[in-house]
């Protein structure tokens, strides 16, 4: 792990996740780990390291992809994320990809359970009413709402609930995205990146209220791969 001495997200991570694009391939991957362990990893656990001291452990997530299930063998990530948790499930989140970075927050994986406590809580007028202005404020401070979601509605909820959009999503969150920029590669972007957890904490705190636990508390590291 990286000492706090983080100077700022080099130009160069962006670049590299640019190359693996083009070749997303295991021979390219040999031949550039070292940039990928210096220009990606590094900062990025500096930068979890200046974090932590107000939002607990932030683990970076494994750059390999998990291939069993899937048709798309591509070994490697297109992407960096670094995770730091608030419940199970609930967390801090920064990415950076060939697009550029990425700051989020919110509740990302679910279990049955969980789900079941939400759709209790969002059913009811008040509940609705505080993750409503919630989700409102980090729109209007220039973040977007997204998560996964029923098609039509969960089984059992009228077509007209007032609280229908609500009652849809099993996992929600918060994100903001910024293409490549120089005050990236600054060590005041540890500032930058502070600021904008700080505005999802409340957020957190209200899916982990809310939520809950999940099944077996396993956490969102176990479920995620870091």
């Amino acid at each position: 792990m990286s000492e706090d001495r983080f100077t700022g997200i080099p130009a160069e991570a962006f670049e590299f996740y640019e190359a693996l694009a083009a070749d997303p391939t295991k021979t390219f991957w040999e031949a550039h780990k070292a940039a990928y362990l210096s220009d990606v990893r590094s900062p990025l656990e500096s930068l979890g390291q200046r974090l932590r001291d107000e939002f607990g452990t932030v683990r970076l997530f494994r750059p390999y992809r998990d291939v069993r299930f899937s048709k798309d063998k591509t070994p490697y990530k297109d992407h960096q994320g670094m995770f730091a948790e608030r419940g199970d499930g609930i967390g801090w989140y920064v990415q950076i990809s060939a697009t550029g970075l990425m700051v989020a927050g919110g509740w990302y994986s679910s279990s049955p359970e969980q789900v079941k406590r939400y759709r209790a809580a969002v059913s009811e007028s008040i509940p609705a009413a505080k993750l409503a202005a919630l989700t409102d404020a980090l729109e209007g401070a220039g973040m977007e709402i997204d998560g996964s979601r029923v098609a039509t509605r969960p089984r059992g909820v009228r077509a007209d609930h007032p609280n229908l959009e609500w009652l849809r999503y099993r996992t929600l969150y918060a994100a903001r995205h910024w293409e490549p920029a120089g005050w990236m590669g600054k060590a005041s972007a540890a500032t930058k990146i502070r600021d904008q957890w700080r505005a999802l904490t409340p957020l957190l705190d209200w899916f982990a209220n809310v939520v809950g636990p999940g099944e077996t508390s396993a956490g969102t590291g176990s479920q995620n791969g870091l």
